[in-house]
């Protein structure tokens, strides 16, 4: 706490200079001040020193990023964090020795939530002399949501009908799910990111009990009072549904905790509805000792897998028919499609963020209509062709020395070939970095450590 605190008071002191305040001459009464501003401040702090060691870290920042700082002091945050496609800002000020303001960031935090900040990025001087970097995070993450998903802004319940299930895959979801509706049995939700399990919960407690309360429990956090409170809740309520989001992301204590107060509560009333979900397959989550076997027994009477979009593409088009149908209706536009290059475009790529990423840059594209009907590339984010095209993946033709084409440099070669084995290795995996670096015989953090390094090559050349 003492370098926390002394970090903290250098900046401010660098801060208060510009700023034209003067400083108490009792500096040492003052300590106690920088304390309770660094740890109650409504911002994130994250302070880095020159060898980009986290040594300030603070109450708001662990909020936002989820982790203590215990967690990250000897640890590159580069390794901790995935920034799509920019530079790490802190490491920006760190080598060029300015400040860095108003930078919008977005990238997935250690609860696995995509998590976007405004962030202002200062230089830390100690007598002249760089010593480090911090920055002052703002969470907009809620902001954004309200702005950019329009099924959560139109505050409609959610029902099995609001689903798109034009493949084979969805449809046995929602059959499965309307069967856990009427037998009201602990439901477990299976799904990466973005992949609708919210929304299947909230569907699953419509139509099982409309006029009592859902409650959703994120288990996101370390706090033990999270889980106490709860037991309270629930002696307190006589019913309804409670969704417990991604139990897996909890600690092993916590799930236990969690497993006694659910436990203890089905056998004292049992008129609660539990529904629960993760983000891994659920056997591979026991086995590394990331979810307790014993809860998972108690959320497995139905399990319901939902898979990725890239494994179902058949939902993509007719979720974009619908979304340009509720668009119609409620903003009276002309929209009803998208052109042939935007829907192939659609097919090929590989939506990481699943339905919640494809319903974002549908929202982005509606902004901009006007008498449109046709929704063509011109209108696709430039974030999104940008992703496109990083993801359109070389076939190994393309590069292979052929007696037609010109020799190419050895080191381009060689590029050429590391990228298009290693992102088929993605692909094969699901662009999951352990087990692609388990199939290649590799630390998972030299993998993450070559994938960083092809991309910066192709960036620098594009």
């Amino acid at each position: 706490m003492q370098k926390i605190v002394a970090l903290f008071k250098l900046f401010l002191l660098n801060k208060f200079i510009l700023w034209g305040v003067v400083m108490l001459p009792e500096e040492k009464e003052m300590e106690a001040f920088y304390q309770i501003a660094a740890e109650h401040v409504a911002v994130g702090l994250h302070a880095i020193d020159l060898t980009g060691r986290t040594v300030l870290y603070n109450q708001k920042m662990k909020e936002i990023e989820g982790f203590d700082l215990e967690q990250i002091q000897d640890r590159s945050i580069l390794e901790l964090f995935r920034f799509e496609g920019q530079e790490s800002t802190l490491l920006k000020v760190l080598h060029g020795g300015n400040a860095v303001l108003n930078v919008k960031q977005t990238y997935w935090n250690r609860k696995g939530q995509e998590i976007t900040t405004i962030n202002d990025t200062y230089p830390v001087f100690d007598q002249g002399k760089l010593i480090g970097a911090i920055e002052i995070a703002r969470d907009v993450t809620r902001l954004e949501r309200i702005i950019f998903q329009p099924l959560k802004k139109d505050a409609e319940p959610i029902t099995f009908s609001s689903f798109v299930a034009a493949s084979d895959s969805m449809k046995r979801v929602l059959e499965t799910a309307e069967k856990a509706a009427a037998s009201k049995l602990p439901v477990l939700l299976v799904g990466e990111s973005g992949t609708g399990k919210e929304r299947v919960a909230e569907a699953i407690h419509r139509a099982s009990s409309s006029e009592k309360p859902m409650h959703t429990l994120f288990c996101h956090g370390t706090d033990e009072s999270l889980i106490e409170q709860l037991g309270k809740d629930l002696q307190q309520t006589s019913g309804g549904t409670i969704y417990h989001e991604r139990i897996d992301l909890l600690s092993p204590e916590l799930q236990q905790s969690l497993l006694n107060v659910l436990t203890q509560q089905a056998a004292e009333k049992g008129s609660h509805f539990f529904i629960a979900s993760v983000g891994e397959d659920p056997v591979e989550l026991i086995a590394s000792g990331k979810l307790l076997k014993d809860l998972y027994y108690f959320f497995s009477s139905l399990t319901i897998q939902i898979e990725p979009l890239r494994k179902r593409k058949e939902d993509i088009l007719p979720f974009a028919e619908d979304f340009f149908s509720r668009h119609r209706l409620k903003f009276g536009s002309f929209i009803t499609t998208l052109d042939e290059q935007v829907k192939t475009a659609f097919l090929q790529y590989d939506w990481p963020g699943n339905e919640k990423q494809l319903e974002l840059v549908l929202e982005e594209m509606t902004a901009l209509v006007t008498t449109e009907e046709i929704a063509g590339p011109d209108l696709l984010p430039p974030y999104f062709k940008m992703k496109v095209q990083q993801s359109d993946v070389r076939q190994p033709e393309d590069f292979l020395i052929q007696p037609e084409k010109e020799m190419v440099p050895l080191d381009e070669y060689l590029l050429e070939a590391e990228r298009y084995y290693l992102e088929k290795a993605m692909a094969l995996h699901d662009h999951n970095i352990t087990k692609a670096a388990q199939a290649l015989g590799m630390s998972r953090q030299n993998l993450q450590y070559r994938l960083r390094k092809i991309k910066k090559t192709i960036q620098t050349d594009d």
